[in-house]
């Protein structure tokens, strides 16, 4: 089974990230990981943070001569912002004078402060900001690199692309596979359509200027992956479902879709269902449409798989919202940290490493093997199999 877990907080000496189940013998490159940490700081819209961290993944464990050994896998990445908050952030007993301890008591809407204060019983807000902080899906990203490197072995890949934000297009755009490897990497904001994009801009300037934040939606496309993955044959083994909880997992998103998701409540079936025809060429069962996003009954059934995750505005507003001080009860205006504008294209490499780690745990599952020469040996003995239904 394919797990991770990572480690750390926002201004904290360093993220870690721990990966179990890759099988030994899988090429890693480490220059792989970092260009997917670089792409998660690219966007318009994004803060101050993004200029002080150069983000680079270090392999601690796991790794030999470029190969994986089949033990547990370790990532290091340092903030480079940890020498400005060694004192408030270390692990030992420090006596701070409280104009330099950055206590935290006005808790910001929409954020895990309060809930999480709460939760824990304790009285500086900081020790919730700094784990809920987005700044932990870095790690992610980076485990989410090994799992884009697996899945490739077997053909399988993975783009994101942002379809709506702020309101701009009035609908999310629908776009095809070459249409989203298309999109120059250099977009500002990951978005195929130009035209809209040029206005997603403009409205993250003026509402800069208003010290608001914008929300969006972003799609996941994963290309390549066979049929049967994922399980019917109990709730939590439904690929769906897991790839649903993995999305959500991702700060600030408070909605996802599969294929036609919302959409297809409004609808009669015989226009959400897609149709099956074979080819007897290719020896495959194949679909004209899509519109259950590579699922059915929590199985990819070989069609791309789409997962959208709709991303609220960010929770901290430099024109700060109404709050309470935890301490005197008296109304305040909330706390403000360093904050986006808006995050929707980075959230779209995060939703990728996200869809990554969920199919290579699926690939891990059914296919096995302690090395990858013999799941790689598993994997084709299927493939024959699915030729010969």
């Amino acid at each position: 089974m394919l797990k991770f877990t990572t480690a750390g907080e926002s201004h904290g000496r360093a993220l870690v990230a721990i990966v179990e189940g890759l099988p030994a013998g899988l090429p890693v490159d480490p220059e792989l990981i970092d260009s997917e940490l670089r792409r998660r700081q690219l966007g318009y819209g994004r803060g101050g943070r993004m200029k002080i961290e150069r983000d680079h993944a270090e392999i601690l464990t796991g790794v030999r001569h470029g190969l994986t050994l089949g033990s547990p896998l370790t990532l290091q990445i340092e903030n480079k912002d940890w020498p400005n908050w060694t004192d408030v952030m270390a692990a030992e007993v420090r006596e701070l004078a409280p104009e330099k301890s950055r206590r935290l008591t006005r808790p910001r809407p929409g954020h895990a402060d309060l809930a999480g204060g709460l939760k824990y019983d304790v009285r500086d807000l900081r020790n919730i900001l700094e784990r809920a902080s987005a700044r932990e899906t870095t790690a992610r990203v980076a485990c989410g690199a090994l799992a884009k490197q697996l899945l490739a072995v077997f053909g399988v890949e993975i783009r994101s692309h942002v379809i709506q934000l702020g309101g701009i297009p009035d609908q999310p755009l629908e776009l095809t596979w070459n249409q989203i490897k298309n999109i120059p990497d250099d977009a500002p904001l990951h978005c195929a359509d130009d035209e809209a994009q040029q206005r997603m801009i403009a409205l993250i300037d003026e509402t800069r200027h208003k010290g608001d934040t914008l929300g969006g939606i972003f799609e996941v496309v994963a290309r390549g992956v066979v049929p049967g993955l994922g399980s019917h044959t109990s709730w939590d083994l439904k690929l769906d479902g897991l790839l649903a909880q993995a999305v959500m997992s991702i700060p600030a998103v408070k909605a996802v879709a599969i294929g036609a998701g919302a959409e297809a409540s409004s609808l009669p079936g015989s226009e959400v269902h897609d149709e099956i025809a074979y080819n007897a060429e290719t020896r495959e069962f194949i679909r004209e449409t899509n519109r259950a996003g590579g699922l059915e009954g929590g199985i990819t059934n070989g069609e791309e798989i789409r997962v959208r995750g709709h991303l609220k505005p960010l929770s901290t507003l430099r024109r700060a919202l109404r709050s309470v001080d935890i301490d005197t009860k008296e109304e305040e205006a909330a706390a403000f940290e360093r904050s986006d504008v808006t995050a929707v294209p980075a959230a779209g490499v995060i939703g990728e490493s996200m869809v990554a780690l969920v199919l290579a745990g699926a690939m891990r599952e059914k296919f096995g093997g302690d090395s990858i020469g013999e799941m790689k040996r598993n994997f084709e003995g299927y493939r024959e199999q699915l030729r010969g239904y």
